[in-house]
């Protein structure tokens, strides 16, 4: 017969506990949250939930559209009066990055954030680089580029191209990237990769930036900043380039607006290539992904090739690239900020961060 319990001098309602089908419940319930937690101690477990449980999702709260396009506009501005590479404009933006990367704590290569190219013709131009170090007390020696540029066409016949999405929206996102990566490194968190930021100058004049960087690390030149040592070529793992990124005007074939086009994902590892859309699913951003430019096996080689990650491809590095396409406003005096789709924007670039997470903890 079950028996009562008294709390503080009261008779309580009957107790169930006594019950042997009962007792045995609960201590089959005890033994399994045993079992499990033990389980979840070893190495094994903890990497595979470290993986997708983490607090990686803690960086999504540096995203939000209107520092976007706050950005974004001050980019535009005629303050950077079209971001032409050797102007004042485009020397207005290199200071911004210089700020943005600071302010992110990103490491210098050599003492400075700025880096001369010369494109031709008597201009000098500043690639924008920074480093996030996977780990400070076991440095890695292996090493993710992301890079995108900020140069544009400048001013024209009096006339001022902004250059909002072509790349103002790809350079937001490079700085977003580093301030969530930024973010994760004073929680703690350690990658297996080190993170190379490169804001390039002279894209529009020959992809003269990128292939300065590329010579950069053949000549010996980039030197980590934490052990002195040569960033060379066997050491670059991959190369993610973020080209226009910010507008829904040229959706795929569904006609949805929030979706995004990754180049180069072949490229990758087999074991690398369902990243993008476990992570899509996984973090919630339920972007519509294409692998390919527009369906067109001819146009996907084309503007595989076309941007910033040429130089790397060239010399065998893996790379991808990040864009939602080109549009009637591209290389227009009306590329303006009001033309983007700053939600589909945030969006993006929460998957690109996920995704790199997990690249980085190869």
């Amino acid at each position: 017969m079950p028996r009562r319990n008294r709390i503080n001098g009261r008779k309580a309602k009957y107790t169930h506990l006594s019950c042997p089908k009962e007792k045995m419940k609960k201590n089959f319930f005890i033994t399994i949250y045993a079992v499990t937690a033990a389980l979840l101690s070893t190495p094994s477990a903890v990497s595979a939930q470290n993986t997708w449980i983490s607090n990686d999702s803690a960086a999504d709260n540096m995203v939000w559209t209107e520092k976007l396009s706050r950005q974004i506009e001050f980019l535009s501005d005629s303050l950077c009066g079209g971001r032409g590479t050797g102007t004042a404009g485009g020397n207005e933006a290199a200071f911004w990055l210089i700020r943005n990367f600071r302010s992110a704590g990103l490491l210098e290569f050599g003492g400075s954030y700025a880096k001369h190219i010369y494109p031709g013709g008597g201009i000098v131009g500043h690639n924008i680089l920074g480093m996030i170090p996977g780990s400070r007390k076991t440095p890695s020696d292996s090493y993710i580029i992301i890079g995108a540029y900020y140069d544009h066409l400048g001013m024209i016949n009096g006339n001022m191209y902004p250059g909002a999405d072509s790349n103002a929206s790809g350079t937001v996102s490079l700085t977003t990237l580093a301030d969530m990566f930024a973010s994760m490194k004073t929680l703690g968190k350690v990658y297996g990769k080190n993170i190379i930021f490169a804001a390039f100058d002279g894209h529009c004049m020959n992809l003269s930036g990128s292939y300065s960087l590329w010579r950069m690390i053949e000549a010996g030149d980039l030197k980590d900043p934490v052990t002195g040592e040569p960033v060379t070529r066997d050491k670059v793992s991959l190369m993610v380039n973020i080209d226009q990124i910010g507008s829904s005007l040229s959706p795929l074939a569904s006609g949805r607006k929030d979706f995004i086009i990754m180049l180069g994902n072949d490229r990758l590892k087999k074991e690398d290539r369902d990243k993008i859309d476990k992570c899509n699913t996984f973090y919630g951003t339920g972007l519509e992904i294409s692998h390919t430019y527009y369906g067109s096996k001819d146009f996907t080689k084309v503007f595989y090739s076309l941007s910033d990650q040429r130089a790397f491809i060239e010399n065998g590095i893996p790379a991808v690239l990040f864009t939602s396409g080109i549009t009637m406003n591209n290389n227009k005096t009306y590329d303006t900020p009001e033309t983007l789709d700053m939600e589909v924007l945030r969006k993006r670039i929460i998957l690109i961060f996920h995704w790199l997470e997990k690249m980085l903890q190869e």
